[in-house]
Order: C-alpha cells, then structure tokens, then sequence
C-alpha cells in the first residue's frame, strides 16, 4: 500500500517496456511528472497527464528526493532518517519497489 491506495484498489502492475533498463542510479521525475502538497488531503500527490497518484508519508518522502542529485540508496537512507521507527531494511525495499512503479509509470527521466 506503499502509494496510498488499498492493494485490491491499486491498478494493475504495468508490465516493463522492452529495452527499459533498471531504475536510473539517481531517479530524478520526468518533466511530464509534478509533484504537489494537496492542502485538502493533507498529503503529496503525484500529477502527471490524466493522473493522480495520492500518495501516503513515506511515498511522498521519496518522490520528494527524486531530483537527480540522490542515489537510491541517499533516499533510502534519508527517508529512513526521517521516519526511524521503520527499520532500515523495509524503507529501502520501499524505496526500491516505489522508484520501480515510478519507473513502470514512465514518471522518471531516462531512456524511453
């Protein structure tokens, strides 16, 4: 439920495009990707065209700190800074299977 959705709610996993190589070693969100502060909700959301990604705490971390300047493993050990009741080994397996799903989306810079 790493996106905010119930898992039975969750779109189905997109499949990896041919050719598409792991995720980039410092994720930075595509252009067509904005991330916002919805006041509302109280929470981050991920837009990009037709689409909304509400996202819970720890998603929102990591979106946050995809701006190309961080490794995977900084935001692992950033967001695990941020939240340290979490034991270190399940954020960074979110942060793993959340840059995948942005990736998946096409929500990160890096070859088409």
């Amino acid at each position: 439920m790493l996106l905010g959705v119930p898992q039975q709610d969750q779109p189905k996993r997109h499949r990896r495009r041919p050719g598409r190589g792991p995720v980039s070693l410092r994720p930075k969100l595509a252009a067509k990707a904005r991330l916002k502060w919805d006041r509302r909700e109280g929470r981050d959301i991920l837009l990009y065209p037709e689409r909304g990604l509400l996202l819970n705490p720890v998603a929102g971390a990591i979106a946050r700190r995809c701006d190309g300047s961080r490794t995977a493993e900084d935001i692992a050990r950033e967001v695990a800074a941020e939240y340290p009741a979490a034991a270190p080994e399940a954020i960074a397996r979110d942060v793993a299977e959340f840059l995948e799903e942005l990736g998946a989306r096409g929500l990160l810079e890096g070859p088409p």
